[in-house]
């Protein structure tokens, strides 16, 4: 019966996000807890499980009016609900935790440092009832690949975005998660261990503590961090709105509500510090000036808007993947440039080298990965490949080498891969001796007119 069930359990890659070199802390801290500490948490989340399920029933009975009792939902004593999956699964161990865990300490330290030649990969994943953020190593000159630790999540992880920003602290080196849940989660990275969030940007609300809700109203489904303002972190949600958060006072400082669906992507243009790129369920691509995000530009696609990027060497220039399988390119100033009907179904992964010149990756739910030389005219297909990762999710290169992805789906058996494009020969005929370039400098001067 066991087998069975584990054959049935759910096991799939939500999201993938690759860290650059020399970010990470390369001693990370380790919380160490004993086994009392442990056995608390678990008593305490149980504990958290009970009234919040008695609570729920109360108000099922007494208010029909709002059937999912959003206005009523209360933070302190709803951490355990069914958005909880990765805490419930902890608190589903038995009253005799102490058996559960053991002092001894086999890790082996060596693989706890973190090199400067290390990348990170961070990696949602999704298996039964638990959600995690893991923290690959992933290490080209070596061969390396490997989890080097694991967060459990309270909720299902819908999108990442790594930041090096907290407030009233040194750099350092931060997932932020949007999920099931209105409340985007910052974890800290160079913790081991860690059992809470760095910080929470947002709040839901509560009559019983007359605390009014902060934030989005739904779940989170894209986030940005605008890395020239590093006190600014976007994130749009299926509430239609994006916020943008000023990570200093963790409170919303602009509603953008230009959308009539959900805000399903977003990206920072890397020199136009004000100018935010975003893609909606309601089929719109917009260009805001944050300074006066009342005025923008608008595109409309043929479908839902599934992903976005910057063209990394024209600053007039974006790509976008819609609920079609189409793929189009966009040019500012002009509108459309190009278009391909690149997938079957959605493309749900999107990005394009930072350092080789005509290098675009698209993915999608046909299981396919397909490789695209692009300039400014057209988009010419080069090779496919199936990785057999099921229905591929997300899609990301790597910041340091131009060639290297990670992607992740729904295979049970394989559901994550991390391959050298070079690999391939036909990639490897196409792109090997294209001389690499870096990004545009920042001290261009060109400003684009989103007016």
């Amino acid at each position: 019966m066991e087998e069975v069930e584990s054959e049935n359990q759910v096991n799939f890659i939500t999201c993938v996000k690759w860290v650059k070199k020399g970010a990470a802390r390369d001693q990370p801290e380790k919380v160490q807890l004993s086994k009392a500490e442990l056995v608390q948490v678990i008593k305490d989340t149980k504990e958290k499980l009970r009234v919040t399920n008695e609570e729920s029933r109360q108000q099922d009975s007494s208010n029909q009016e709002d059937e999912f009792n959003f206005e009523n939902y209360d933070e302190d004593d709803n951490e355990g609900t069914a958005a909880t999956l990765g805490i419930s699964a902890l608190a589903d161990l038995q009253n005799n935790a102490e058996d559960n865990f053991s002092e001894s300490d086999d890790s082996d330290k060596e693989d706890e440092i973190i090199k400067p030649t290390d990348n990170l990969i961070l990696v949602g994943h999704v298996e039964g009832d638990a959600s995690s953020l893991e923290v690959y190593i992933y290490n080209e000159d070596e061969g390396a690949l490997y989890v080097h630790h694991d967060i459990l999540l309270p909720s299902f992880p819908l999108c990442f975005e790594w930041l090096d920003y907290e407030p009233n602290a040194p750099k350092g080196n931060y997932c932020a998660i949007g999920s099931m849940s209105p409340v985007i989660e910052v974890w800290d990275l160079d913790i081991i261990n860690c059992i809470e969030a760095a910080f929470s940007l947002g709040k839901v609300p509560s009559v019983k503590n007359n605390r009014p809700r902060v934030g989005h109203r739904d779940a989170v489904l894209s986030l940005a961090w605008n890395k020239n303002f590093e006190h600014v972190l976007a994130s749009g949600s299926v509430d239609k709105s994006i916020l943008l958060w000023d990570l200093e006072s963790q409170t919303p400082n602009t509603t953008i509500t230009a959308f009539k669906d959900k805000v399903q992507c977003l990206q920072w243009h890397k020199l136009e510090a004000q100018t935010l790129l975003a893609g909606g369920s309601d089929k719109k691509v917009k260009i805001f000036d944050c300074r006066k995000p009342e005025a923008h530009q608008t595109w409309e696609l043929n479908g839902e808007v599934e992903t976005l990027v910057w063209n990394p060497f024209q600053p007039f220039s974006f790509f976008a993947g819609s609920s079609t399988g189409t793929l189009q390119c966009f040019d500012c100033r002009k509108g459309e440039v190009w278009a391909v009907d690149a997938h079957e179904k959605e493309v749900t992964g999107l990005a394009v080298s930072s350092q080789c010149p005509g290098l675009l990756v698209t993915a999608s739910p046909d299981g396919t990965m397909k490789i695209w030389d692009f300039n400014e005219s057209e988009a010419v297909f080069v090779h496919e490949q199936n990785f057999n990762l099921g229905t591929i999710q997300c899609l990301d290169l790597s910041p340091d080498s131009p060639f290297v992805m990670a992607a992740g789906g729904d295979n049970k058996a394989k559901n994550f891969v991390v391959h050298d494009l070079r690999n391939i020969d036909v990639v490897k005929h196409k792109f090997g001796a294209r001389q690499l370039e870096e990004l545009v400098a920042e001290s261009n001067e060109e400003s684009m007119n989103t007016n």
